[in-house]
């Protein structure tokens, strides 16, 4: 399987890539991804990959504008040093908020990424849990969709937590929130919120039975937490025991981080390491779960032309 198979990645997340590639039991191609003096990312893979299958991994999460150049040149370095085929592994995909016009004169990002990445020459996508779906369709090659689910309900489950509702932070999670119950066995709710502006919101309504109850907040990304610590207070307002919550992606920008350690309400918030957590800044509510088998499973399976629908049809249901 592995002599033909090639793993490389850049600096958005090498302690992930480094992962994947033990657990697929293989060397890390090895790739300079430096800057030039005055700022230029300079690339060079340092290996032969002619004629050979080639995953580059790389989340474009912050630096974002940074990780998405850094992606393209390696896409770029890949293709015109003539690998069989370039997989792009976006564990987490940036600019996926913006994927429609829902106000006049505004772009769509998300759209425009999607035909960035294309144009440098990637022949596949490989992604875990975009922030919307229909993102797979911006996409003019095959796109593999995997999600976190199973990785953060194995955690929850081992937590054995009683009386468990899992609460929708808002109506379009309600899917999602769905599958995460039916796994759990576990009740469904849903925060009913006010959006003023994409980061700012305002808890009006919680629908479900949560009194005395211990909820799980899931939903796809954690920015500033500024929703997630106002829907915690909220339900522990109407009585919930204890509030938990899980995301795929820790993006956990601006004052995220003193948030949710401030936030008296939150008993823990467990993420993936789709985003590398600086553990510098480590907050002892916050849990990171490894998706490196995920990803790797996935790439084993895509290198040797087997279904991955496995990994996902969890979801579906």
């Amino acid at each position: 399987m592995t002599t033909n198979l090639a793993v490389l990645g850049g600096n958005a997340n090498p302690a992930l890539t480094v992962e994947i590639c033990e657990t697929l039991k293989i060397k890390q191609t090895e790739v300079l991804v430096g800057r030039f003096s005055e700022g230029e990312i300079r690339v060079h893979i340092r290996e032969n990959i002619r004629g050979k299958d080639v995953f580059i991994v790389q989340p474009t999460c912050t630096p974002v504008n940074e990780n998405i150049m850094e992606l393209l040149i390696m896409i770029d370095a890949a293709r015109r040093a003539s690998a069989d085929r370039i997989t792009a592994v976006l564990p987490y995909y940036g600019y996926a908020r913006q994927d429609r016009k829902d106000q006049p004169r505004v772009p769509i990002t998300a759209k425009l990424v999607a035909n960035l990445i294309v144009a440098a020459g990637v022949n596949r996508v490989l992604t875990m849990d975009l922030h919307a779906a229909q993102i797979q369709g911006f996409f003019d090659i095959p796109v593999d969709h995997l999600y976190a689910i199973n990785v953060l309900c194995e955690y929850i489950k081992n937590k054995q937590i009683k009386d468990l509702v899992v609460v929708s932070p808002d109506v379009g999670g309600i899917k999602m929130a769905r599958a995460y119950a039916k796994r759990l066995n576990a009740g469904l709710a849903i925060v009913d919120k006010r959006r003023f502006s994409p980061e700012k919101t305002e808890v009006s309504n919680i629908l479900g039975e949560v009194k005395d109850k211990n909820v799980v907040l899931v939903d796809d990304i954690i920015a500033t937490a500024g929703s997630l610590v106002e829907a915690a207070e909220a339900l522990k307002k109407i009585g919930v025991k204890n509030v938990y919550a899980a995301a795929s992606h820790g993006v956990l920008s601006g004052p995220a981080i003193e948030r949710i350690t401030n936030c008296a309400s939150l008993q823990e918030v467990i993420i993936t390491n789709s985003i590398p957590y600086k553990e510098s800044k480590a907050c002892s509510k916050i849990k990171t779960l490894s998706v490196a088998p995920l990803l790797a499973e996935a790439i084993a399976r895509t290198h040797n032309a087997e279904s991955i629908s496995c990994l996902f049809d969890e979801i579906r249901n």
